[in-house]
């Protein structure tokens, strides 16, 4: 059975900005694994991760920073546009989703791109040849973002938590939870730690 990697984030968390490099490493070591990047919509406007998450993540990870970003790292994020772009590009173009979401989270934390209206995404939509529907670029969760989070919801309560960022490993009627703080600063060891799993 084709192993399958579910990897629950928000594009505008520090924390799984940081645990990106775990699921590309993935992606290159287990080509044929099938990868699942659900976006929970945790950003709504109403607050953000703030200056010390971003700090810890940046001191416990392999991930940078952009000045830009850290001006405006207290100031309140929604990632409710890119929530609805992901789980378009899921449904439409699954195969681009994990190149999105890596230039997505460049131009986020290093570049500081906010991507709160339909302009902050016109580089990345040319980029990737996109066409997403306007419906994508609204102030609420589209159909497709809601059915992603019923997804998660079930998965939640599956594994027990509400957490994020999760990387959640299934192959034949296992699942391992992995504990991506382990690999933070080494994303290749998580390769080995899943070959353990898939023996």
């Amino acid at each position: 059975m084709i192993p399958e990697l579910y990897f629950i984030y928000d594009s505008h968390c520090p924390w799984s900005y940081a645990s990106l490099p775990l699921v590309n490493a993935l992606e290159k070591a287990y080509p044929e694994m099938i990868i699942h990047v659900w976006h929970c919509a945790h950003y709504d406007g109403s607050d953000s991760a703030g200056y010390k998450q971003m700090d810890d993540a940046a001191h416990q990870s392999t991930v940078k920073f952009g000045q830009e970003h850290i001006r405006f790292v207290d100031s309140p994020k929604n990632s409710t546009m890119t929530a609805n772009l992901m789980a378009w590009l899921q449904n439409k173009q699954p195969q681009k989703t994990l190149a999105v979401l890596n230039a997505l989270q460049k131009a986020h934390f290093i570049d500081g791109n906010v991507f709160g209206c339909k302009h902050d995404f016109n580089a990345l939509i040319e980029q990737f040849k996109l066409s997403p529907p306007n419906k994508v670029f609204r102030d609420e969760l589209s159909d497709e973002a809601l059915y992603t989070q019923s997804d998660i919801q079930e998965l939640r309560e599956f594994i027990g938590t509400n957490a994020f960022p999760v990387l959640l490993l299934a192959a034949d009627d296992n699942a391992t939870l992995l504990n991506h703080s382990l690999y933070l600063a080494d994303p290749d060891a998580i390769v080995e730690a899943v070959k353990r799993e898939l023996k």
